[in-house]
């Protein structure tokens, strides 16, 4: 197999990985409650899968990214996207959560990290609404009410975000059951099958 920076000897595990999370990304585009997304379960499940940390950050962002562009082409315009800075800088934190994960990947830790991920979107986004927006007056109270306002889309993230962490670390925990060569250890001591 031909190694590379993103390949290096464990082609089937990165490309089983990036189509997952891809698959995810493309989970976007269908209709769904507002917030019922797999933004930080990708970033999540790709900081903790990935051994790469280029690959770690550039596969999730590159899915993140292209769907992004579908969706302001085709639903939100491009102007949506002007607000993205905070929503990546939030995926790119998440990332590193994955990567905090990445050696015990306990249940416990999963979701302890998946629930965090929810919270840290929810602070920083609707702190990045309130500042930077005039809905809300600029005061304790406006920032109360502009994080009381996103409540369901909060409750609707975390369920997301449970959802799709399930999907992905249990499919991938599931398919590496079947398919030896997708497990860690199988490419740490260079099985091919």
């Amino acid at each position: 197999m031909p190694n590379s920076r993103f390949f290096p000897g464990y082609r089937p595990r990165v490309l089983t990985l990036a189509g997952m999370i891809a698959a995810a990304a493309a989970a976007r585009l269908i209709p769904h409650p507002p917030n019922f997304t797999p933004i930080a379960a990708i970033a999540l499940f790709g900081g903790a899968c990935f051994r790469d940390l280029s690959a770690a950050f550039a596969v999730p962002l590159g899915a993140m990214v292209l769907s992004d562009l579908v969706l302001g082409l085709t639903v939100y315009g491009m102007r949506s996207l002007l607000a993205m800075p905070l929503v990546y800088l939030c995926f790119a934190l998440t990332v590193v959560m994955g990567r905090w994960i990445r050696r015990t990947r306990s249940l416990g830790s999963i979701a302890g990290a998946a629930l965090a991920s929810s919270v840290l979107f929810y602070l920083v986004t609707n702190f990045g609404v309130w500042a930077g927006g005039e809905r809300y007056p600029k005061s304790l109270e406006g920032l109360a009410a502009c994080y009381l306002a996103a409540l369901p889309f909060f409750r609707n993230m975390v369920v997301g975000n449970a959802f799709y962490t399930v999907l992905l670390f249990g499919g991938f925990a599931l398919a590496g059951q079947v398919f030896p060569v997708l497990r860690e250890e199988a490419v740490a001591s260079g099985v091919r099958k």
